[in-house]
């Protein structure tokens, strides 16, 4: 043991999480190493957002403790990023890349610091390690779910998080297109940021092969390192 302390992006100890009588999961320890990259599997229903929504503070815990960069779970943290499960855009609004990038520094603050160089810069970094640059100032309901979803990487990394949590990231993707987003989420994980995903695609879990955990009848019934990170 040295002197310094480590901080784990996440940890759950003894978590639970119940609506009435319907018991979601329950007895979840899970840590969080840095640097991991963790797909949490499963099919629908057995609650992988409601564990990604804890972990962002939306869903309180039943029962047992939820940390994040080593304090207890709060909305808004600016330690992590996070990626929704994708909706296709229905906005009619010319909104660009670019704008929707901005909106992860200012939240909805539309104009303020329009002419700040270091906030275009941190936009244009974050745009270009996602491989948005060519399509960043189209209005968005003009690309595609691919593009959208590049976009959507650009603007939960924009403030360099330490955790980025993302929730069915290549769903209604191509398998193509799945690839390349799976690709980003890798440079992302390789600048040093921890990635939790879930998704119920176990093809690209396959193909990924980091930390796997898989939820299953309210418990975990898998817990696999098959990158650099071994349980202990």
């Amino acid at each position: 043991s040295g002197a310094t302390t480590r901080i784990e992006p996440a940890r759950l100890t003894g978590a639970k999480v119940a609506f009435g009588d319907r018991v979601l999961w329950s007895g979840l320890d899970l840590v969080v190493e840095p640097g991991e990259f963790i797909a949490v599997l499963g099919p629908n229903g057995v609650g992988k957002t409601t564990l990604l929504r804890v972990l962002l503070g939306q869903t309180p815990l039943t029962a047992g403790t939820a940390m994040v960069a080593g304090r207890p779970v709060r909305r808004g943290s600016t330690h992590i990023g996070y990626i929704p499960q994708q909706r296709s855009l229905e906005t009619t609004a010319p909104i660009r890349g670019r704008d929707l990038v901005g909106m992860g520094i200012d939240g909805h603050k539309w104009g303020f610091g329009l002419f700040s160089r270091s906030r275009r810069r941190r936009i244009d970094e974050a745009i270009a390690s996602v491989g948005a640059t060519a399509f960043a100032d189209a209005p968005l309901t003009m690309t595609s779910g691919g593009e959208q979803q590049r976009v959507a990487l650009a603007r939960a990394f924009v403030n360099r998080p330490k955790i980025l949590i993302a929730d069915e990231p290549t769903g209604n993707l191509d398998p193509d297109t799945a690839v390349g987003i799976m690709k980003v989420l890798d440079r992302i994980n390789r600048t040093g940021t921890t990635v939790v995903m879930a998704t119920h695609d176990s093809t690209i879990v396959d193909q990924m092969r980091r930390r796997v955990i898989e939820l299953e009848s309210g418990h975990v019934v898998r817990d696999e390192n098959e990158g650099v990170y071994r349980n202990s």
